[in-house]
């Protein structure tokens, strides 16, 4: 499932340094801990909705189900949070999640 976007093989591309020790750092702080990486995704897709990043939701999202999450624990992880960050923002959360699952949130 791991496409990698565009606008990060970019980055990649014009900010060699900068891409490689921003790699480099999430790699050593997931290596830090005994969260397995599943977890470790879905902990960071959570917090990707809260701040209302969208690439993030997206790259979070890829990352979670390449590492053996599924689809319902993805959303489950999204809805955790309306208590905490509302329903606008896990509404928003959820739109983006789709956008890589191939699932739509809508009913028609």
């Amino acid at each position: 499932m791991t496409e990698i976007p565009r606008h990060y093989q970019f980055e990649k591309e014009k900010q060699q340094e900068f891409m490689t020790a921003v790699e480099a750092l999430g790699k050593t702080l997931k290596e830090q801990g005994p969260l397995e990486a599943k977890t470790a995704h879905l902990l960071q897709l959570a917090a990707s909705v809260a701040i209302h990043s969208e690439g993030g939701v997206h790259s979070h999202v890829r990352q979670a189900i390449d590492h053996g999450a599924t689809p319902d624990e993805v959303h489950h992880a999204i809805i955790l949070l309306t208590s905490t960050i509302g329903f606008p923002t896990v509404s928003a959360g959820l739109s983006w999640a789709s956008d890589i699952l191939g699932k739509s949130t809508k009913k028609n």
